[in-house]
């Protein structure tokens, strides 16, 4: 008698395939014909400039910090164009969600120099943006925004407005449950939002070899219903090319989708960091070749559409721009001390009331150093 073992049946379930997406080479030549948009050199150089303003306000910023006139700031060198490209891709009616390295993007969308001096300096007023009133301000606990940006999309759903989002944020948000559960959400409701990940490499020290198993990032979005991919986060064409045609499907009903976007960061984390205590000076370095600014430029001067006379052209103008809205923000005064307590609830509570009642009394008592 010869005994016999049921096996349970089987079936493939899923299948999936991430793509990646690079337009431009680190020496700056196309490796791909560029989509119509974006062949345009005046398209292009207008990417260039945006590029050029954010590293002249992150210079800018990171020196004020040093001098002891702003907080604490997260740089965002090396990784401009992933910001950029995003935010170049938005319509104006659309909402940037960004997290704290996004600066590049906000000052596409129109946030203004000054106003994020002010942020930086610790005045709320630089959430008070002129431009993209309904923008959310810098998020920076990790991955929380995420959420909130499903949320601003859902509102877009139930309004039926043709409208959509796109949130930024990094490799190491992609670890927190915040950004899973967003995705979650996103996906079963078919939400018109953009998740794009730029991927630095690094969670402040964790590396990004240390945070995932995952062979991408991108992939998370699959176990969401959701359709991811990579680009190369330092060619701002393929982003914004990415980010573009994604808006145009959730626009269209099509849902969400995660663009994880490959890029390096080439500073500290922020300026309360040394990066030199975790990782060595030549694996920077030769992320040094890969920058996004110095690519884009090699193509402009290649097909010769960019030469000295314009680099030092619009270097000055950036750097007359930035000055000047340092001055601003230098030049502005400070808000009152009741503005610490005057804006956080509605109806203010009789304990929060009682402390600003004593702050008062207290500074009114309290003679001026000077």
């Amino acid at each position: 008698m010869i005994e016999t073992t049921a096996r349970p049946a089987r079936r493939e379930s899923a299948h999936f395939e991430i793509g990646y997406t690079r337009y431009l080479d680190p020496d700056g030549k196309l490796v791909a014909p560029l989509p119509p948009g974006l062949a345009d050199p005046v398209r292009a150089i207008a990417l260039y400039s945006a590029l050029v303003r954010a590293r002249s306000f992150d210079q800018k910023a990171v020196a004020m910090q040093r001098t002891g006139r702003l907080g604490t700031y997260a740089s965002s060198l090396g990784q401009e164009a992933v910001a950029v490209g995003a935010a170049s891709a938005m319509r104006p009616e659309d909402v940037f969600v960004p997290s704290f390295r996004e600066h590049a993007g906000q000052l596409v969308r129109g946030v203004t120099p000054r106003e994020l001096f002010l942020y930086w300096g610790g005045d709320e007023r630089g959430n008070d943006f002129s431009g993209p009133r309904e923008d959310l301000p810098n998020c920076v606990p990790i991955g929380s925004h995420a959420a909130h940006a499903a949320g601003v999309a859902l509102a877009f759903r139930l309004r039926r407005e043709p409208r959509a989002v796109v949130a930024i944020f990094g490799d190491g948000a992609t670890s927190k449950g915040d950004v899973a559960e967003a995705f979650n959400f996103a996906g079963v409701w078919k939400l018109p939002v953009v998740f794009v990940i730029s991927n630095n490499q690094w969670a402040i020290s964790v590396p990004r070899r240390n945070q995932s198993a995952a062979e991408t990032l991108a992939q998370k979005a699959i176990a969401a219903g959701i359709p991811g991919e990579q680009v190369d986060g330092n060619d701002v064409f393929a982003v914004h090319a990415a980010v573009a045609a994604a808006l145009e499907r959730a626009r269209a009903g099509g849902g969400t989708s995660v663009i994880e976007a490959v890029t390096y960061r080439l500073g500290d984390h922020t300026t309360a960091d040394d990066a030199s205590r975790y990782r060595n000076d030549a694996e920077v370095k030769a992320h040094w070749q890969e920058e996004p600014i110095k690519r884009l430029e090699a193509y402009l001067v290649a097909l010769g559409r960019w030469g000295k006379d314009d680099q030092e052209r619009l270097l000055q103008e950036t750097k007359a721009e930035i000055d000047a809205a340092s001055a601003a923000y230098l030049a502005t005064a400070p808000q009152a001390l009741a503005t610490i307590f005057d804006f956080t609830y509605a109806n203010m509570p009789a304990d929060l009331q009682r402390q600003k009642d004593g702050a008062l009394a207290s500074a009114a008592t309290t003679p001026v150093k000077g």
